[in-house]
């Protein structure tokens, strides 16, 4: 709906003061009219400070010229879009919130889409783009965006569409809850260290066989690591974060010859290797197998943490890698209160072998034995055993493969048997022992 004449000329007024402006600008007069008939229209006639504020940081982001600093060189809008955006930021009840993530030490991968996701390589126009550059630059005039130097990366980029609160004070300032006993010192069990949207994105990338691929393994397994995210909403009254800074991410020197046989040192981003036949197979990430996991993950197999402890396992380093990868297995194929079944105690087998059991028979191959040994670290960690020595990159490796198959392997069950969760484990466990019984005659 487009602003009608008494808006238009309500911010005409602020807009014509010129820079530099006054000290407080949500002080003057002009700010004050315009200010009331936004909460007129939209707040029932409520003037709250929180609205004041909202309505401050939409002037600033749509380029009120009394706010910008000298040499801001940002192109102004034209009044009529600025009305508009405007009357939009107040009737909106949904916002898109895009996660942006840099894909360091990455090959150039190819383009792909799945879901509400895609992994792209941006030109340095598509990046300003895509960052909202011009908002940057009037928000934080001091710190460039180095968009030539970011362009030299992958990213993934997540977009969700998040309902919004009608009060845009709220909006603004939403570490104000309106419950008084809420809990603020409370912990959620399986909060991620990224949002949840990237959270799913990066658990359906990591159902491909990084470690496999990965040539420098012993340098890292992962073929891309993902040192931050940047959030940002397309809503006007959401205060943006600062622009990211190319030295968060891996650079090595480099030096070439220009046209005249100079020597001229730069920088180049350091990548991890990986063969061609390997970087086309990300091109699976599609939206197909995408729905598939999603089918996957609304079954009774996934009510367990599997999701956040393989995302933990990539975002984690040293032992805490190795252990979400254990946890990730224990989450798969345990199950509380497991039988007392004949065989077992005729085998002596201790109860910490029963995930080993159906892990071996989910996957249809022997890692028994591989599971028992990499548990048998994880205790002597956790109980702090002398001599507990450093785990292997064999180990390392094998830990985040099991985990992995475990993974894709309850999504292929998942997907075939729709029997309750309970059930499916105790009949791989019985089929488990039964095959390592039969290896021992």
């Amino acid at each position: 709906m487009p602003a009608d004449q008494q808006f238009l000329n309500a911010l005409t007024d602020l807009w014509n003061i010129p820079a530099p402006g006054p000290k407080n600008i949500l002080s003057i007069p002009e700010f004050g009219a315009l200010n009331e008939l936004c909460a007129q229209r939209y707040s029932d006639g409520k003037i709250t400070i929180g609205g004041k504020f909202a309505l401050g940081r939409a002037l600033r982001s749509l380029g009120l010229p009394c706010w910008q600093a000298p040499n801001t060189n940002c192109q102004s809008l034209d009044l009529q879009s600025v009305a508009d955006s405007l009357v939009d930021a107040f009737s909106r009840k949904t916002v898109i919130r895009r996660h942006i993530c840099p894909l360091d030490l990455a090959v150039n991968f190819p383009s792909v889409s799945f879901g509400n996701a895609r992994i792209e390589n941006f030109t340095k126009e598509g990046l300003e783009g895509l960052f909202d550059s011009r908002k940057l630059a009037l928000w934080f005039p001091t710190l460039p965006f180095e968009s030539e130097k970011l362009a030299q990366f992958n990213w993934l980029v997540v977009e969700e569409e998040i309902t919004v609160h009608l009060d845009n004070g709220v909006r603004t300032f939403p570490f104000f809850p309106d419950e008084s006993d809420i809990d603020r010192g409370d912990i959620e069990p399986h909060a991620g260290r990224v949002p949840k949207a990237v959270e799913d994105a990066l658990f359906f990338i990591l159902q491909l066989p990084w470690e496999q691929w990965e040539a420098s393994a012993s340098i890292d397994w992962r073929g891309f690591r993902m040192p931050w995210v940047y959030t940002q909403d397309d809503d006007l009254f959401v205060f943006p974060s600062p622009p990211p800074r190319p030295e968060s991410l891996s650079f090595e020197p480099a030096i070439y010859e220009d046209e005249n046989g100079e020597e001229i040192e730069t920088e180049r981003p350091i990548t991890l290797w990986l063969a061609a036949s390997e970087v086309t197979e990300i091109k699976s990430l599609t939206h197909e197998a995408w729905q598939k996991l999603r089918n996957a993950r609304t079954t009774e197999l996934f009510e367990t943490p599997v999701v956040h402890f393989l995302v933990r396992a990539f975002l984690a380093n040293g032992i805490d890698e190795f252990m979400a990868h254990l946890i990730v297995i224990e989450a798969a194929f345990g199950i509380h209160g497991d039988p007392k079944l004949d065989l077992l105690k005729k085998m002596r087998i201790k109860p910490s072998l029963h995930v080993a059991f159906r892990l071996s028979a989910a996957l249809g191959e022997n890692v028994v034995c591989d599971y028992d040994d990499l548990f048998k670290l994880r205790s002597r960690f956790i109980h702090g055993r002398s001599g507990l020595e450093p785990i292997s990159l064999h180990k390392r490796i094998l830990a985040r493969r099991l985990a992995r198959l475990a993974s894709c392997k309850l999504v292929s069950l998942a997907l075939t048997d729709n029997r309750r969760r309970e059930k499916i484990l105790r009949d791989l466990l019985s089929k488990g022992i039964n095959n390592f019984h039969s290896e021992l005659k």
